[in-house]
This record gives structure tokens, sequence and C-alpha cells, in this order.
């Protein structure tokens, strides 16, 4: 296997830390040696390879950005984008992941637990010890999460759940869940741990993308949990609005690591496919298509960056999140398409990633806030006027 080097055209490794060159060479030498080699079997399979998990733990890549004192590695948040990009390049259900566990598990807990939720919690989930799970989106409510009906009462003892969640990653191989529901109208965090009572979490089967994944369905049929279980700093939908951002963060990241695969081996199959006599990369099409997609990975690049340094030093807003979600998920599916007609009809075949790519890009595309949903956030701050009904 030939050894990845990147694709960086404007030379953007000159304004990175050394420390995030470091982060990024590593987990791109994982994702090469340990991801790539066996991802299209699981993906054929449509299993997740939990083996991998010991060493992206070992490696730090669980909840990275968050405090030394709960053994994370507190990295900034170019580095914590730059490995979400890498891990990305081996496959979206990879990175789905490691964005799931960090944003939107550890994250959470982090940010509205108490002392004694985050000693327990997240020392075991940067270790990969114990898996984690979001629960927000229902079966009737997605881009509409406001209308949520899973309702949670009080009780003696703590909070009863009752209510559905759909399309969870890691649901079904999850240890704990960050459960959203609506405590006498307001929305509050919960977590509810496998094997409690009431609470089952069936796999989604039939997928035709993000098949390196585990989707599930979360179903809560009087699920007792205790006082102790509230995430006690939540105080409506806000709450895990700011989870969702940080997730569309990573993803914003994440899928320049698509571009990136499918761009490196449509260039190198461009160049050896022979047709007429010549290789059709000499071809002006090809060539078309290959500086479009070229130009469009440094595009979104330089967008990632500025919005990275911008989330450590504290400027950043959601909509500029927004603003790179949608337009790197969009780039990142053209790209593949793309990609996939440089290599003509070897382009559907498994033995190349772009056809992976490309059918994980269609979910990548519509979760953490579809297309249109980024479109109405950033016309409602640009215009003032909200168009979302």
């Amino acid at each position: 296997m030939n050894k990845f080097s990147g694709v960086d055209y404007y030379n953007i490794d000159s304004i990175l830390s050394e420390e995030e060159k470091m982060i990024r060479d590593s987990v791109r030498e994982f994702v090469s040696e340990e991801i790539i080699p066996i991802i299209e079997k699981y993906n054929r399979e449509a299993k997740f390879p939990m083996q991998i998990l010991p060493k992206m733990a070992e490696m730090g890549l669980f909840g990275p950005t968050l405090s030394q004192k709960y053994g994370c590695t507190e990295l900034n948040n170019v580095a914590y984008g730059l490995l979400m990009q890498e891990l990305e390049r081996g496959d979206s259900g990879v990175r789905s992941f490691a964005s799931v566990q960090s944003s939107l598990v550890m994250y959470p807990i982090y940010q509205f637990g108490s002392e004694e939720q985050k000693d327990y919690w997240l020392p075991l989930l940067t270790k990969a010890e114990k898996i984690g799970c979001f629960g927000l989106t229902e079966p009737d409510y997605g881009s509409n999460p406001g209308g949520m009906i899973t309702k949670a009462e009080k009780t003696v003892n703590g909070y009863v759940i009752n209510g559905a969640k759909m399309w969870i990653t890691n649901g079904t191989i999850a240890d704990v869940a960050v459960v959203w529901a609506k405590l006498d109208g307001i929305v509050r965090g919960f977590l509810v741990e496998k094997g409690t009572k009431g609470f089952t979490a069936p796999e989604m089967k039939g997928k035709h993308s993000l098949r390196a994944s585990v989707t599930s369905e979360l179903i809560f049929d009087n699920v007792e949990i205790p006082e102790s279980n509230l995430l006690h700093k939540t105080e409506g939908l806000k709450n895990a609005l700011m989870c969702l951002n940080q997730a569309r963060y990573s993803i914003a990241w994440g899928v320049v690591g698509s571009m990136m695969a499918c761009y490196d081996s449509a260039l190198n199959y461009a160049k050896s496919r022979i047709q007429f006599s010549k290789p059709i990369a000499a071809y002006q099409m090809t060539q078309e298509k290959l500086v479009y997609i070229l130009t469009e990975i440094t595009k979104a690049q330089l967008l990632n960056l500025q919005l990275g340094r911008m989330k450590d030093n504290g400027t950043m807003k959601f909509t500029q999140v927004s603003m790179a979600k949608r337009n790197n998920c969009e780039i990142a599916l053209n790209i593949a398409r793309m990609s996939r007609e440089i290599h003509g009809a070897n382009g559907i075949l498994d033995e190349y990633p772009v056809m992976r790519h490309s059918a994980n890009l269609e979910s990548v595309k519509t979760y953490e806030g579809t297309h249109e949903m980024h479109t109405l956030i950033l016309g409602e701050d640009i215009t003032g006027f909200p168009a979302f009904d």
C-alpha cells in the first residue's frame, strides 16, 4: 500500500503547530494500517469493527478536548478536527463513533453533569471501557426536536421515562444513553444505563449507508432511573443543540477526509487507466474534474482551519458551524460522485473506496441537521427573519 501523504495544495501544514501535525499524522498512520485494510469487509457485513476501540482509546481519540483530570488529552479544537478528518478518511462510521462518544456523550456529561457523574463516566468513556449514545431524534421529530413526545415524570425515587428515539448511532452497543425528554414541558437530559428495566435498543437493519456503523432505536417503556441520573444543569432544548453543534463541528472536518480519500483514489486511477493509448488523466475533461475536486478540498480545509481557530479563541458562532457543515457535506458528496465517474464502472467495486464514501455521505449530509435546516439557520442569521415554517 502506498503511504498516504495527504492533500495540501496551499501548504496549510505551514500554519499548523507541531502538535497538531503530530496528532494528525499518528491518526493518519493508524487509519492506513488498521482501518482501511479491514473496512470494506465490515461494510459488506454491516458490522462495526469493535477491535479498533482499545487502540483508539490508547491514542486519546475519545473526548480529546476535555480535561486531563478525567483522563482526556486536552487537545485544542484544530487538533480535534484534524483527527476527525483522518478517521473519516477511513470511514464515516468510524468517525461517527468517535464523534458521538466525544461530542454527544462525554461533552454533555462534562458540561451539564454533576461531579459524581463526571468522575465516574468520563474516565470509562475516554478509555472506551464504556460506550455511549445520544438520544434526541424521534420517529416523528427529526428537524423539529422541540416537538419530542418522550416524557419524564418525577417519582419518589427519581424519574420514569416513556417514549422512543430513532437513528441513534451506537445505541445497541452503548452502555449509557444521554436521553433528552420533557420534564414538566421542559427538555432535560438524563443518563439511562444499559440493562435498565423497560429500556431496549434494537438495531436498525437494511441500511445502504453507514453500514460499518451501528444504528439503533431506543425504546423507553416505564423506565425508572434514580434522581442521580439527571443531568441537573440541563434546562431546555438549547442544551441538546449545544451538543449537536459540537458534533456538527466534527462532521465539517470529518468529511474532508472522505474528500481526500476519493481524490487520492481518482487521481491514482486516472494516471494508470489507459484509454485511446494514453492515461485518462491526460484528457481535458478528467483534468477539469480533478482540478475542481482539489480546489474544493482546499477551500474546505481553509474554512475548517479558521473555524477551529475561532472555536479555540472563543469567537466562533454556531451559525458558522452550520456554514461549514452545510458546505463541506454537500461538496464531499459531489466529490465522491465525481470520483466514481473518473473510475468508470470500476468505481462501483469495493476495490476502491469511492462508492462506500458516496453512500456514507448521503447520511452524513442529512444527520446533525439537514442541508435545508442549515440553510435556514444561516438565512435567519443574515436576514433576521426565521423561515422555518
